[in-house]
């Protein structure tokens, strides 16, 4: 008897936007629309709760979780709905003056199921004028997590986790079986590196990736690629959100999953080896 874990898994394609209130009313229009396509995981993009910069520095609207309006009005979405939300992520308030930018999996009664703080934060030149630094304004958290759905066991990451493949190795080897890559990701690495990087994560794991990303300009500088991605685990891309803001639904068979791992099972492959050693410079011959 043929087996099949199937979900309809909906990527919401919102803009930036720099407060609370237009983060909400597009994040909620849009999950709405893809619940009315028959999306029963829900999936918003990073900063899905409001997001601006200033000076070069992220500038997200932010409030203590307890007290979060985007989160509040999403897990209230999600309870009148009927349906799984992953919150790419909100800023909530954090250590030391800093914010954490944490994602979140709410179960169909609204209930929060997990948190995740991203780990790796994005410190990079672009180019002369092209400058960001995360971690001016953010706390890195420190755990990897992974929580059961109704359909399989997921992995959470965010953004610029993206470009470190360790963790996506241990969450899968953890047992999940869905990836998910909420971002922001800016349109210039967008371009070059957004879709390769997907599709690589979704093939060395044999997972169902799940990447929704913002589009559009950043109020106060910037732009957001958009594109939103759902990969099967043998790296086909499945739906792409494109350069507009809305949504995109795709069937995944998460069944599919195991599939993939037999046959190729390099998961269980690891071996362990022993770090390289910094070549040995001989001093120069005396002249």
């Amino acid at each position: 008897m043929t087996t099949t874990r199937e979900v309809r898994i909906g990527c919401v394609q919102s803009r930036p936007l720099a407060t609370f209130e237009e983060a909400a009313e597009e994040a909620l229009r849009l999950a709405g629309d893809a619940v009315a396509a028959g999306a029963e995981l829900v999936c918003l993009p990073e900063y899905c709760g409001g997001l601006k910069s200033e000076g070069g520095l992220f500038a997200p609207p932010t409030a203590p979780e307890e007290r979060h309006p985007v989160l509040a009005a999403l897990r209230d979405f999600a309870s009148e709905a009927g349906v799984w939300m992953l919150i790419g992520s909100v800023a909530v308030d954090g250590p030391g003056g800093r914010l954490l930018n944490r994602g979140f999996v709410l179960d169909d009664r609204g209930e929060i199921r997990a948190r995740y703080d991203k780990i790796f934060l994005f410190d990079v030149d672009l180019s002369p004028t092209q400058r960001y630094r995360e971690s001016a304004v953010v706390a890195p958290g420190g755990a990897a997590v992974v929580v059961d759905t109704p359909w399989g066991r997921l992995g959470m990451t965010i953004c610029y986790d993206l470009r470190f493949p360790h963790l996506y190795r241990a969450l899968a080897q953890a047992g999940a079986e869905i990836l998910v890559v909420p971002a922001a990701f800016t349109k210039v690495t967008g371009e070059a590196h957004w879709h390769v990087l997907n599709r690589a994560r979704a093939i060395e794991n044999g997972a169902v990736v799940v990447s929704p990303c913002a589009v559009g300009e950043v109020p106060g500088g910037g732009a957001a690629y958009g594109h939103s991605l759902v990969v099967s685990p043998w790296g086909e891309v499945l739906a792409d959100g494109g350069e507009d803001a809305g949504h995109i639904v795709a069937t995944v068979d998460v069944e599919s999953v195991a599939s993939a791992r037999g046959r190729i099972p390099s998961l269980g492959h690891d071996r362990p080896f022993a770090d390289p050693q910094a070549p040995v410079r001989k001093p120069r011959a005396a002249a």
